[in-house]
């Protein structure tokens, strides 16, 4: 594997980012940055609060002022935010970091480990099924187009998912060479 590159973490919420990124920083040793713990800790306050205070936009924009801050010449584990590559800005910083890991898994699947945890701002409204629905149609093309490669979480423990990943990455590493 190319040392000089980050792994870029990226998918829906619920499909195993922050744990999988912890993963990898155990069997690799790189520092994980999460760019919602990063941004939440400049704000001072959870990611469902700042939604809540500033909104949507002004959150999209720390988180892209965060991403221009990462030195690629620094590798790390990164994990973002389910919305990080709604801006074209940011899937264009992403890939200048590292290479980008789509993380997927059924809509089913990917709404019930969503709703396992209260914190999800944008699950907190009226029908939060039909919202994450929405959400899962919206992006995926999004997803697909912003990534390098692709790894299915539905039935993999996160050590798999991340053992998984790094065998893909040395098969897309030995390609590009």
């Amino acid at each position: 594997m190319n040392a000089a590159k980050s792994i870029v973490l990226i998918g829906m919420m619920g499909a195993g980012k922050s744990s999988v990124g912890r993963s990898l920083q155990r069997r690799t040793g790189l520092a994980r940055l999460d760019i919602d713990e990063i941004v939440a800790a400049e704000f001072g306050m959870p990611i469902a609060q700042i939604f809540q205070n500033r909104g949507e936009e002004k959150f999209r924009g720390a988180e892209t002022k965060v991403l221009r801050k990462l030195s690629p010449d620094r590798p790390a584990i990164i994990v973002t935010g389910g919305g990080t590559v709604l801006r074209p800005q940011n899937v264009n910083l992403l890939k200048g970091l590292g290479t980008v890991v789509w993380l997927t898994a059924d809509e089913a699947t990917l709404f019930e480990r969503a709703s396992r945890r209260n914190d999800r701002p944008l699950l907190q409204k009226g029908n939060p099924r039909a919202v994450f629905s929405k959400l899962f149609r919206e992006r995926e093309l999004t997803y697909a187009a912003a990534s390098d490669l692709c790894v299915d979480t539905s039935r993999k423990t996160h050590d798999e998912v991340a053992e998984a990943i790094l065998n893909k990455l040395e098969e897309f590493t030995a390609l590009q060479q």
